[in-house]
Formats: C-alpha cells, sequence, structure tokens
C-alpha cells in the first residue's frame, strides 16, 4: 500500500534571481524546501551573478511581477510571503499595495537596499516607500546594520553597538511592522542581532562563524522565518529558529571551495550527513 503524507505548507519568494545559487530566490526556495515548505516564487529581477561579481541586472516589469504574484495567489494557499530584491520604487509599491489589501500572509521582509560593498541598491524614494507604504503591512523586517543606517538615516558607524541597534529597531518599527530584526552579523565581531517587538526587545546572541561563505545569508534567514511561519510558529520563535538554522548552514559549508569569492551556505545539513 501506498503511504500518504500531510500536504505541506506553502510559502512564496518575491525576489530577484541569482544565477549563482547563493542568494535570492534559489537561495529561498533551498531554505524553503529544508524546512519540508513548498516554496513558490515571484522574480522581480534576474541577475548575470557568481560568487565573485554581479555583471548584469534586468529589473522585470511591475505589472508582471504584480501577475506572478496573483498568478501563485490564485492557485494555491500560501501561508507565508517573503520579499528580498525588489529592485525599484514601483515593484515595491506594487508588493506593498497587494500587502495592504491582505494578500501577502504573514510578510517577512528582507529591505535589499545596500550591497555587500555598501553601493546603494534604492534610490530615496525607494526607501521611503518601503517606509511609508510596504513596512506597515510587514509582520517581520530584517535589516542588517547597512539598511537599518538607510532606513533610518543613520551613519553605520554610529550602529555598532547592541544599545545603538536596539534604538534603530525601535525606530524602524514605529513604521508599523510588528517585529523589528536589525542583523548585527556583517559588521560586527559577533554575531548578534536586535529583535524588536510587541515582547519588547530580545538580543540573540551567536559567535561569529569564521568563513568566507556567507553569500545568501540574508536571503536564508528571512526565509527561513517566513518558512517557520507558514509551519505555524509564532514570530519570535520563527525568527529564533531560524537563526540556528543560518548559524548551521554557516558552519556546515564553511570549509566548501565553490567558486572564488563569497560561497553559499550549507542548506540542507550536508557537511553532518554520512
Amino acid at each position: 500500500m501506498p503511504t500518504t503524507s500531510l500536504t505541506p505548507p506553502v510559502a512564496l519568494s518575491i525576489a530577484g534571481s541569482d544565477s549563482g545559487g547563493g542568494a535570492g530566490a534559489q537561495a529561498d526556495l533551498k531554505t524553503f524546501a529544508a524546512h519540508r515548505v513548498h516554496g513558490t516564487t515571484a522574480l522581480a529581477a534576474v541577475t548575470a551573478q557568481s560568487t565573485a561579481e554581479v555583471r548584469g541586472v534586468v529589473v522585470l516589469d511591475p505589472e508582471f511581477v504584480r501577475l506572478q504574484i496573483t498568478t501563485v495567489l490564485g492557485d494555491f494557499a500560501v501561508a507565508s510571503v517573503k520579499t528580498g530584491m525588489l529592485a525599484t520604487r514601483d515593484i515595491v509599491d506594487v508588493v506593498a499595495e497587494l500587502a495592504a489589501a491582505g494578500k501577502l500572509a504573514k510578510l517577512v521582509v528582507d529591505p535589499v537596499l545596500v550591497s555587500s560593498s555598501g553601493h546603494s541598491l534604492m534610490d530615496r524614494d525607494g526607501i521611503a516607500a518601503y517606509l511609508n507604504h510596504l513596512l506597515p503591512h510587514t509582520l517581520v523586517v530584517t535589516p542588517n546594520l547597512r539598511e537599518t543606517g538607510a532606513l533610518t538615516d543613520t551613519p553605520v558607524e554610529d550602529l555598532l553597538s547592541i544599545p545603538a541597534m536596539t534604538k534603530a529597531a525601535e525606530q524602524i518599527r514605529q513604521s508599523g511592522a510588528t517585529y523589528v530584526v536589525v542583523k548585527g552579523g556583517h559588521l560586527t565581531e559577533v554575531a548578534h542581532d536586535v529583535v524588536a517587538g510587541p515582547e519588547g526587545v530580545t538580543v540573540l546572541e551567536a559567535p561569529r562563524v569564521d568563513t568566507r561563505n556567507d553569500h545568501g545569508t540574508g536571503c536564508s534567514l528571512s526565509a527561513a522565518i517566513a518558512a517557520n511561519l507558514a509551519l505555524g510558529l509564532e514570530p519570535l520563535d520563527a525568527i529564533k529558529a531560524a537563526k540556528a538554522f543560518v548559524a548551521r548552514g554557516l558552519v556546515g559549508g564553511a570549509a566548501w571551495e565553490l567558486g572564488s569569492g563569497h560561497g553559499p551556505i550549507d542548506h540542507f545539513g550536508w557537511s553532518s550527513s554520512p
């Protein structure tokens, strides 16, 4: 007799494509699968990208992004949604409009505003669209320190402490986002994150993993939060579980030699498998 199994929950990633497979929608799909969540996607941009460089970006038409999203929503019972690279203010506005209409369940926003080298990926109008249009309908937003600086108009060098991260998290939360996760791992000596939410402020402590293979950690964290929300976890528990998932992935992929630059994390626990 064939065995039967429960239908998995569904999560949606609205993000850019990473041709190197380490970040963006590809990392989101891996993360969803690692949590036994069925992943769906709506691409906002396509990149020509490797572990070492981004050679080109093609941004998709905002109405086609909308069509991808509504087509998925029309067929699947989507339990949670995450956003990554939205590329332009017009796409941010499309996503915000759908969120305001209550169509994007348990929305997790990874505000991809600044590249890892510090280059701005969104103009001031786009940042304002996040703050004024999208974050008011967001359950969890997960800025890193550079993105936190952009959202709060604060020099990043003024954010390198737990009290400063806490103040910034509470400032971003005034936009209407229910939970704000300010991630400190990229620019501080330890990988502590600050979570501001209805329960107050929680500091999630973790040691820094010594590896160059950290590409896609932000995408993977936000996708893991969305996956855990789809599985029914409460937001703070979903955030904690997601941080642990990324930490395991960093440790697992620490010695990998995939590409010449910053490689991916071990989403599936391959390094710990026999």
